[in-house]
């Protein structure tokens, strides 16, 4: 039997993605959300137009699904099946790491935690499931941000003022700040945050993706700022390294065969 076509599972993904969101995506948008080239991408949008399942508008330049391919809803994987396909990795990621590890997934522009593992210690910890964590300030978020155009574009609409929610005095504030983060995001292929959401807290995470490469989700440890990064600030390369093994492998197990 011939292996899988790698051009159809990309068109898949786009697909995918444009039926997540209530909007319409760029070409930029696309490409960087699914890890394309923007030829690449060009090139796929094109073909999906010429054949009805794409539409573009002819002001703005935006695609959206055609009218063929609406029924096709709103999310191909459920929250539960993220779930019971990352609980294994995410405990031998916490027992691995050391600290806390959280799965989260995007939601109305912030971060929704559908799983957590406490730290493998005694100490004393609470349950984050169901709640709810800002984008920006978090490195679950930033992966979000970097790799889910509905997700950027959620963050957008919910910033009025051209500030985003200042926690502490590293949290990134403008949208030109969050730009640059997010680029450096997409190049390294993991995020981290560095007391931004809180003094003395610390995260690294990696993206969860689907067939063709959609993100669906990202993985992440959190714990103290002193544990997770070095004498310099910056996050242990050991941490990021089991970060980016375990979210890989969940990526393997929800058929993203490139990661």
């Amino acid at each position: 039997m011939p292996g899988p076509v790698q051009s159809i599972e990309r068109a898949a993904a786009i697909l995918r993605l444009l039926a997540q969101g209530s909007g319409r995506l760029g070409l930029t948008e696309i490409a960087n959300s699914l890890g394309l080239a923007r030829g690449t991408a060009h090139g796929i949008l094109r073909t999906l137009q010429l054949v009805g399942f794409v539409e573009q508008d002819e002001a703005t330049g935006k695609y959206q699904l055609g009218a063929a391919l609406l029924h096709l809803g709103t999310s191909y994987l459920d929250v539960n099946e993220l779930r019971s396909r990352a609980i294994n990795w995410a405990d031998a990621l916490a027992a691995r790491s050391g600290e806390a590890v959280r799965i989260g997934t995007h939601l109305q522009g912030k971060v929704l935690v559908v799983h957590h593992v406490f730290r493998p210690d005694d100490s004393l910890q609470t349950l984050d499931v169901g709640m709810l964590l800002p984008m920006h300030a978090t490195a679950i978020g930033k992966v979000l941000l970097a790799y889910d155009a509905n997700a950027a574009a959620a963050q957008q609409d919910a910033v009025q003022d051209g500030e985003l929610e200042q926690f502490t005095r590293r949290t990134v504030r403008t949208r030109r700040e969050m730009s640059r983060m997010l680029a450096t995001v997409r190049e390294h292929g993991w995020a981290s945050d560095v007391d931004e959401a809180g003094m003395g807290e610390a995260g690294v995470a990696a993206p969860i993706r689907g067939y063709g490469g959609l993100v669906v989700g990202a993985m992440g440890i959190s714990g103290a700022t002193e544990r997770i990064c070095d004498s310099g600030g910056r996050p242990r390369p050991e941490l990021v390294g089991y970060v980016r093994d375990a979210a890989r492998a969940v990526s393997r197990d929800l058929g993203a065969s490139r990661w």
